[in-house]
C-alpha cells in the first residue's frame, strides 16, 4: 500500500467526499474523480467529455463529479483514496505508478519508443491491456491511457544541446527510479520535487531545470522562469486513468459498458485534444520569450543506453522490453 498521510487530513476529505456522493435519487451513481491538473490542460478536458459521454449514455444515471488542480490532493493522495474506497477515479502518471507496479517502469526507459503511431499501438495493444490491470493486487485498475506526449528537458539559464549540458544541474524529477537513473546516466543531478512545488524551487534555485511535455511545461506557467526548452523527447510516459477494484466491483454490467464507452471515446477525443495543445503550447512558449531548441537526440539514446543492464535479470522486464520493440 502506498504510505499513509495524517489521519485527520485523509479523514476530512474522505467525509467530504462521502457528502459529495450523496443524492436523492436512488437510481443514480455519482462517480468521483479527482487529479491534479489545471483545468485548461487537454487531459482534464478529456475527462470533462468523459464525465458528459457517461450522463449521457446512461440517461443521467451515471454521473461523474471532477475535483481538478489538487482539490483532494496530488497524484499520491488521490492513489490513497482510490485504495482505501474514498475516490472513485483518478489519473496519474505512470510513472508514479512504477513504484508499487514494477512493470510500468518500461515507460520511463528512454526512446523505448519509435514514434507516435508505435506508441498508441502499444497502448491500444494487448500489452497495454495486461499492464492496466496489473494494479488490481493494489485495488487500482487501469481503464486506459492517455497521451502525455514526450517528456523534454526545460532549463533557467542555458539550453540542452548535447548531454554534456546537463553535466552537474540539478534536474527536477518525478518521484521515479527510472527517472533518477536516466538523468544521472546523462551527468545530471536528479532532484526529485513535487509538481505542485517545482515553480517555487524553479524560482529559487533549488534546481536549475526540470523535465517534461509542452502542455504541462506551459499550463505550469514553468516558462515564466525557464526561458530554454530543448526537445529531446527522452521517454514518452502516459498518463493512467484509474478506478479503485471496489468501486468497479460496485458497478453492475450495465454501468460498466456506459464507462468502458466513455472512457474509450475520450481517450479518441484526448488525442486530438494533446495534439493541438502541443502546436498551441510550443507557440505560447515561444511568444513568452523562450528559446526552443531541437538537439540530436541519438547523443541522448547512446549515453542512456546502459539503463536496460537493470533489467537483465528480470525476466518479466525483459519480456515486455522484447514485447513492446517488436510491436508493430
Amino acid at each position: 500500500m502506498i504510505k499513509k498521510y495524517p489521519f485527520l487530513s485523509v479523514f476530512a476529505i474522505t467525509f467530504a467526499l462521502f457528502l459529495s456522493g450523496c443524492t436523492s435519487e436512488k437510481t443514480t451513481k455519482i462517480l468521483r474523480l479527482g487529479h491534479s491538473l489545471d483545468t485548461q490542460h487537454p487531459v482534464h478536458k478529456a475527462m470533462v467529455l468523459l464525465s458528459e459521454e457517461l450522463k449521457e449514455r446512461s440517461g443521467g444515471k451515471l454521473l461523474l463529479n471532477i475535483y481538478p488542480s489538487s482539490q483532494l490532493g496530488g497524484e499520491r493522495e488521490c492513489l490513497e483514496l482510490l485504495q482505501i474506497g474514498s475516490l472513485d477515479i483518478t489519473k496519474v502518471s505512470a510513472a508514479v505508478l512504477e513504484n508499487f507496479i514494477p512493470e510500468y517502469k518500461v515507460f520511463s526507459i528512454p526512446y523505448m519508443f519509435r514514434n507516435k503511431a508505435h506508441t498508441f499501438s502499444v497502448f491500444d495493444s494487448e500489452i497495454g491491456e495486461k499492464l492496466l490491470l496489473q494494479g488490481e493486487k493494489f485495488r487500482l485498475r487501469g481503464l486506459t491511457f492517455y497521451d502525455a506526449g514526450s517528456r523534454s528537458f526545460y532549463m533557467k539559464d542555458n539550453p540542452i544541446n548535447s548531454p554534456s549540458d546537463l553535466k552537474g544541474k540539478k534536474i527536477r524529477v518525478q518521484k521515479s527510479n527510472m527517472a533518477v537513473a536516466m538523468v544521472n546516466d546523462l551527468g545530471g543531478s536528479p532532484t526529485p520535487i513535487s509538481f505542485g512545488e517545482l515553480y517555487t524551487a524553479l524560482q529559487q534555485g533549488v534546481v536549475d531545470g526540470a523535465e517534461n511535455n509542452p502542455p504541462s511545461f506551459f499550463t505550469s506557467k514553468h516558462y515564466e522562469v525557464c526561458k530554454y526548452y530543448s526537445l529531446d523527447e527522452h521517454t514518452a510516459v502516459p498518463d493512467v486513468l484509474l478506478i479503485g477494484t471496489d468501486t468497479y466491483a460496485r458497478l453492475n454490467d450495465q454501468q460498466k459498458k456506459w464507462l468502458n464507452e466513455a472512457v474509450e471515446q475520450s481517450k479518441i477525443v484526448q488525442r486530438k485534444l494533446w495534439a493541438a495543445s502541443e502546436t498551441e503550447s510550443l507557440a505560447a512558449v515561444k511568444k513568452a520569450g523562450v528559446t526552443v531548441v531541437y538537439p540530436d537526440k541519438k547523443p541522448f539514446e547512446e549515453q542512456t543506453k546502459g539503463i536496460l543492464d537493470l533489467f537483465k535479470d528480470d525476466e518479466v522486464m525483459q519480456s515486455l522490453i522484447l514485447s513492446i520493440k517488436n510491436k508493430q
